[in-house]
C-alpha cells in the first residue's frame, strides 16, 4: 500500500525541511511514502530546499491560493497511484510524525476520511487567539449542521483520504478547501472520523496567508460554505428563503386582517398588504426556484457518478502505467484540472532517485 503525504507550501523556506526530515520513514501497513510538495508560486527557496530534501515537487507559476494548491495535490497523488493520500501545511503546525496515528482509521477499514482535530480533547487544545478559537468554534458547528454531522473541528487541513474518498472529492474554492470538502463527502456518504492530535496553535515563521485576517478569512469561508450548501442542499437552500419570506408576508398580511376584524377598517396598516402580498409572491417563487434546483440536482448527482468512473479509471490507468515507467518520466495534468496557467512541466516526478 502506497502513502502520499502532500504538503502545501507558500514560502516556507524556513519551515519546509524540517517538516520534511519529520515525515516517518516506515509506517505499519504502508509499503512506500513519498512525499509531494506543492509551491504555491513560492518566491523564495521553498522548491529548492524541497528537492533536495528529496520530496517530489509540482509548482504553480504564481500563487493561486490554497484551495488550488489543495486540487492539484490531491491530483498529483492520486497520478502517483497512491492508496492512502494525507494533506498537512508545510509550515510546521502539522505535525508529520503523527501520520501514523490519523491514518490508523482508514487502514482499519473504520473510515475512509479521517480530520485531525484540534478541540475534542482539552488536553490536546492549542494555544490560540481567543479571536480564532471562536471563529474555529462557529464555523465548526455551521458546518457540521450544514452536513447533519458533528464536527469538533472544520478547518484544520491535517488529513486523511483514502483513494476511493480522494477521487469522489470536487471542490471549487479557491481560498480554501476545508469547509466545502466536509460538505461534500459528507453529502456523497463517505465514512468520516475525527482524530484528536496536538496541533501547534500559531505558526513559528510568518503570518497565515488564510487566516491573518480573520474577518476577511470568515467571510470569505462563509461565502464558500454558502456556496456549497446551495449546490449540493438546494431544496432546502431555496426552500428555507422562500419559507421566511412566506412567512413575512403571511404576517402582514394577518396583521392586517386582524385590524379589519377588531375595528373594520384597514389603516393604518393598508401598506403592509402590499407588501405582504409581495413577500409571499417571492416566497412562491423561491419555492418554485427550491423545486428546480432539487431537480438539476439530482441531475447533478448523476453526473457526479460519471465523472468519478471516469477519474477513476483515468487515474487507475496512471497507477499502472506507473509501474513501467523510470524515474524521469512525467505525466501530464488531466483535462478536468488543466488551468492553462501550469508551468511548461508542471507534472510531478513518479519517482525521485
Amino acid at each position: 500500500m502506497k502513502l502520499a503525504i502532500v504538503i502545501f507550501a507558500f514560502n516556507e523556506d524556513k519551515s519546509i525541511g524540517d517538516v520534511l526530515g519529520r515525515i516517518p520513514t516506515s509506517i505499519e501497513g504502508i509499503d512506500r511514502i513519498d512525499a509531494i510538495v506543492v509551491d504555491d508560486g513560492s518566491t523564495d527557496r521553498t522548491r529548492a530546499l524541497a528537492l533536495k530534501r528529496g520530496a517530489q515537487v509540482v509548482s504553480h507559476p504564481k500563487n493561486r491560493g490554497l484551495g488550488a494548491t489543495f486540487a492539484t495535490g490531491i491530483d498529483a497523488a492520486l497520478r502517483a497511484g497512491a492508496d492512502v493520500i494525507v494533506s498537512l501545511d508545510g509550515d510546521g503546525q502539522h505535525p508529520p510524525e503523527a501520520v501514523p496515528e490519523l491514518i490508523a482509521p482508514l487502514l482499519d477499514g473504520q473510515a475512509d476520511f479521517a480530520t485531525a482535530t484540534r478541540f475534542s480533547d482539552p488536553s490536546l487544545i492549542p494555544d490560540m487567539p481567543a479571536a480564532n478559537r471562536f471563529g474555529n468554534w462557529l464555523m465548526a458547528h455551521i458546518t457540521g449542521f450544514a452536513c447533519g454531522r458533528s464536527f469538533t473541528d472544520a478547518a484544520c487541513g491535517f488529513r486523511a483520504y483514502s483513494r476511493d474518498a480522494a477521487i469522489r472529492l470536487n471542490v471549487f474554492g479557491a481560498h480554501t478547501y476545508t469547509q466545502e470538502s466536509l460538505l461534500d463527502l459528507a453529502r456523497k456518504g463517505v465514512s468520516m472520523t475525527e482524530v484528536p492530535i496536538a496541533i501547534r496553535g500559531v505558526r513559528e515563521h510568518g503570518k497565515s496567508r488564510v487566516a491573518h485576517n480573520l474577518a476577511r478569512y470568515g467571510v470569505r469561508a462563509l461565502t464558500i460554505l454558502t456556496r456549497a450548501v446551495r449546490d449540493r442542499l438546494p431544496f432546502a437552500f431555496f426552500g428555507a428563503i422562500g419559507a421566511v419570506l412566506a412567512l413575512m408576508g403571511g404576517a402582514a398580511e394577518m396583521t392586517v386582517f386582524t385590524n379589519f376584524l377588531l375595528t373594520g377598517k384597514t389603516s393604518p396598516y393598508q401598506s403592509l398588504t402590499i407588501l405582504g402580498a409581495i413577500f409571499l409572491i417571492l416566497g412562491a417563487f423561491s419555492f418554485l426556484i427550491a423545486l428546480l434546483a432539487d431537480m438539476l440536482s439530482r441531475m447533478r448527482e448523476t453526473q457526479e457518478t460519471v465523472l468519478y468512473l471516469q477519474k477513476r479509471r483515468y487515474y487507475d490507468d496512471l497507477a499502472r502505467q506507473h509501474t513501467h515507467l523510470d524515474g524521469q518520466q512525467q505525466v501530464p495534468v488531466p483535462p478536468h484540472l488543466a488551468t492553462g496557467n501550469e508551468e511548461a512541466s508542471p507534472a510531478v516526478p513518479l519517482r525521485v532517485e
